[in-house]
């Protein structure tokens, strides 16, 4: 099966290290291009203005499909584990993987719609991208719970459980702060609100 084949794991690593080198080249290129203040810029305030977002753009998309390719290698092992183990209805395998599709298209919109071209586009992606990305995770270490102890150990789960937490955690004041926000620009003046 392919997600046994030795160097398959490869690919959950070259997605985080994509993805970091996107958020940080189009930080990198907007600052000093002069479109962003240094400190703490949105992601998306990165990737809005060329040269920037011809980068981040390009290179979201290809975390997102470098991500759907890492969650059906994950969908493909809990598969075969489960054929001997029967830990999971095959359903709740498969829900989790159609979760985080969704994140990952979400994550293609974000990426193809900038934040100050089509606002509204953008911001669905990015809900639909954190909040199935929350919900994948989510799922995903209920799924190591209901393994162990034979295909994890407790303490992969606890860390999984607690990255999950935190996820659920930053969501809220994400959404939060996002439905106050009825402007979106990037450069603001001091009398602004």
């Amino acid at each position: 099966m392919l997600c046994f084949m030795p160097g398959v794991a490869f690919v959950p690593a070259l997605l985080v290290t994509w993805s970091s080198a996107a958020f940080i080249i189009s930080y990198v290129i907007a600052v000093l291009e002069g479109h962003v203040e240094p400190l703490v810029p949105y992601i998306s305030d990165t990737g809005t203005k060329p040269p920037e977002s011809g980068i981040f753009g390009f290179m979201i998309n290809i975390s997102a499909l470098l991500g759907v390719i890492t969650m059906y290698i994950r969908y493909l092992i809990i598969k075969k584990q489960n054929e001997s183990s029967h830990f999971i209805r095959s359903s709740c395998n498969m829900f989790s993987l159609c979760i985080g599709l969704m994140g990952c298209t979400g994550m293609g919109i974000v990426a193809t719609f900038q934040e100050l071209s089509v606002p509204s586009v953008h911001d669905i992606g990015a809900l639909v991208a954190f909040g199935s990305g929350v919900v994948y995770i989510t799922l995903q270490s209920i799924i190591s719970y209901k393994s162990c102890p034979q295909w994890n150990t407790y303490f992969v789960c606890h860390i999984r459980m607690a990255i999950s937490v935190i996820s659920c955690i930053a969501f809220i004041p994400m959404i939060v702060f996002a439905s106050k926000i009825s402007m979106t620009k990037i450069d603001w003046t001091p009398g602004e609100k």
